[in-house]
């Protein structure tokens, strides 16, 4: 058995961003690996401008009346301060040049006289540049504000519109060929035979691939046969960067995909140290005309093949996406549990969940076909290989982070 940190490191190393890039809306970016580090145009703000409601002074108006003899709304350019009053001002717009703060309406006093002309008594304290939010605060002109190899989120997104960005450079999506191998997977809906189990897998990774931007090819459930194994690794591949399959994975005799991707291509990593997850496999499948498609097997039962998708199969596809950063955070928190047999061998992975007090509670049942445990948990509790755990000893949790963007 492979440990985890070696396996991942190899996986990683295996792998080049895909290299096709094209160009969309900054609307529709979303979720998207940007291609090309992205830099301001403007400065934001691009003026100095009022953070409040209130009025645009000099220092020396502080403790006297003055006249508001402009009106300063955003979006509209002002003229410069009057020397013997001062401006109403909204929040967001330009202050006129001359100002040295902005004192907030609810600090004044006002009156208007009989001719209608609106008078201001100002406090008697006014600090230099109160109020004021300064050009290029937030981003200055030049400045890098997008790195390449980032996974764009909605704050992302905001970020390259408030400098004028209407398109955005990304890699393409990750294509991937999803299958499932068993004669025992019925597709929910359809009437369940004795012995055999509703395929909850192909939901979940299906999911999860798309939770990551890829254009997902779901080729359905492939029969317990090598050859129908074999073929089904040649057809995938032809189209996609990536194999995804569940299942068929283990040494039983009606495990085929090992001898299948032996004859197809080959087997690069097989069994790591992990607990689920023992059965996962990585390799390339050769294409006919040429090249390869990555090829990652999970193992059919469906914690073991969730868990060893987060480990595994997400880091690999954030790398082939081109993101630059694919490591998972990690916390250090206090356990609210026992754990009083570990395996010696194998780095374990609980699912758990934080409680009111911040500390880390497991789910009881921690079986790798229990699925609701799941549904259950945010985040995975990372054991190495031997470690017991008493209630306080600090743990490492992994936070599942699936819909991160």
């Amino acid at each position: 058995m492979i440990q985890l940190n070696e396996a991942l490191t190899r996986l990683l190393a295996a792998v080049e961003p895909v290299a096709d890039t094209e160009i969309v809306l900054t609307a529709h970016a979303r979720g998207r690996v940007l291609a090309g580090a992205q830099a301001a145009s403007i400065s934001v703000p691009s003026a100095d401008n009022s953070a409040m409601d209130g009025y645009a002074v000099r220092l020396t108006d502080a403790g006297c009346e003055r006249p508001v003899l402009q009106r300063v709304p955003a979006g509209r350019w002002p003229e410069a301060l009057p020397a013997d009053g001062v401006a109403r001002i909204f929040t967001g717009a330009s202050v006129p040049a001359g100002t040295q703060a902005v004192v907030m309406q609810e600090h004044c006093a006002t009156r208007t006289d009989e001719s209608g002309q609106v008078w201001v008594h100002l406090p008697a304290e006014i600090q230099p540049q109160q109020n004021i939010r300064r050009a290029g605060e937030d981003i200055r002109l030049g400045a890098e504000i997008l790195s390449a190899g980032q996974r764009l989120s909605a704050a992302h997104l905001g970020l390259a519109a408030s400098v004028g960005l209407a398109h955005l450079p990304v890699r393409r999506p990750v294509r991937v060929a999803l299958f499932s191998t068993g004669d025992e997977l019925v597709m929910p809906g359809d009437p369940l035979p004795p012995g055999a189990i509703y395929n909850s897998n192909r939901f979940t990774l299906r999911a999860l691939l798309e939770g990551l931007g890829c254009e997902v090819h779901d080729l359905g459930i492939v029969p317990d046969q090598l050859q129908a194994t074999r073929d089904a690794l040649a057809h995938a591949a032809q189209s996609a960067d990536l194999v995804l399959t569940s299942g068929g994975v283990s040494v039983g005799e009606e495990d085929h995909l090992k001898p299948a991707l032996e004859s197809q291509g080959q087997l690069d990593l097989w069994q790591i140290a992990i607990k689920p997850g023992k059965p996962f496999a990585y390799g390339r499948i050769h294409r006919a005309g040429g090249g390869h498609a990555h090829f990652v097997g999970l193992p059919g039962n469906p914690v073991s093949s969730f868990v060893t998708f987060l480990l595994l199969a997400r880091p690999l596809l954030r790398r082939l996406a081109g993101e630059a950063e694919v490591a998972e955070p990690t916390l250090t928190l206090p356990a609210a549990f026992a754990w009083s047999r570990p395996d010696p061998k194998r780095s374990e992975f609980l699912r758990a969940r934080l409680n009111e007090q911040g500390q880390v509670e497991r789910y009881g049942h921690q079986g790798s076909g229990v699925l609701s445990s799941l549904a259950w948990a945010q985040g995975l509790v990372c054991l190495a290989p031997g470690q017991a755990v008493q209630p306080g000893d600090a743990v490492r949790f992994i936070p599942l982070m699936l819909n991160a963007v």
